[in-house]
């Protein structure tokens, strides 16, 4: 495993140039409140919420169509720093990988759905929480991404989860993944160096109001003020690089 069990101190430096130069990369395709909200059929909630915009004021000629799904741990999944999923999380995941109608069936695509996180996975003082989570996850067969030796942590390590993908026959192109997570600066900012989709679960794990959810920390603060400045003037999420120029299938 790649670095230190906590730092990651150029994942925070790189946050902090993209704001500078290119702010857009911070906003996410699709906001839900929480991962319960995540639709079945994605595609076409990624692009219909699309507004013209200084930025992006052509039109979406097409829908995307997600086969795989890349999922943060810490408040989108589980409480930060826990391996507890919420009833509500598992009885949502638990859909996506049984329903009939969805991409995400563990029947007609298995490896459609993997956990990404700067936490279990990223270093082996956290082998023991990967154990638990793929313990508890094993009936609906959602693994945990290793980080490959000399990789870094999110956002850097997008290049190996879409090799993960590829590598299993579960998509052709990165913009054919959506990364879904709590983080702005970590979640976002991959999903945009990938080539993929992104959806920001705003309120992480917890809905507003909801017992357990804690108060946001200065940075996750700072995110939802960065998000709602852009908003405000009209900026949108930029769509992943060559997608609209690919041939439709």
């Amino acid at each position: 495993m790649a670095g230190s069990p906590n730092s990651n101190l150029r994942g925070f430096n790189h946050a902090v140039q993209t704001l500078l130069k290119q702010p857009t990369q911070f906003l996410p395709h699709l906001t839900i409140p929480t991962f319960t909200h995540l639709p079945e059929n994605l595609g076409p909630h990624l692009v219909n919420s699309r507004k013209p915009s200084p930025t992006m004021p052509e039109k979406v000629a097409r829908t995307p169509t997600i086969r795989a799904l890349v999922l943060d741990k810490d408040n989108t999944l589980c409480a930060a720093k826990t391996t507890v999923f919420p009833p509500q999380i598992l009885s949502k995941l638990s859909s996506l990988r049984t329903s009939p109608t969805s991409l995400f069936n563990q029947t007609t695509n298995p490896n459609s759905i993997l956990i990404v996180s700067n936490r279990a996975g990223s270093h082996a003082s956290f082998d023991g929480e990967v154990d638990e989570l793929e313990a508890q996850l094993a009936h609906l067969r959602i693994p945990v991404f290793r980080l490959p030796a000399g990789t870094e942590k999110k956002p850097f390590c997008g290049d190996e989860v879409v090799q993960w993908f590829r590598e299993r026959g579960v998509v052709g192109s990165s913009n054919e993944i959506a990364v879904v997570g709590d983080r702005l600066g970590t979640d976002v900012l991959m999903a945009g160096m990938m080539g993929s989709w992104s959806v920001w679960c705003k309120e992480g794990v917890f809905d507003v109001g909801e017992a357990g959810k804690p108060e946001r920390n200065i940075l996750e603060k700072m995110e939802v003020w960065i998000e709602k400045f852009l908003r405000t003037r009209g900026y949108e999420a930029p769509l992943p690089k060559g997608w609209e120029k690919e041939k439709q299938v």
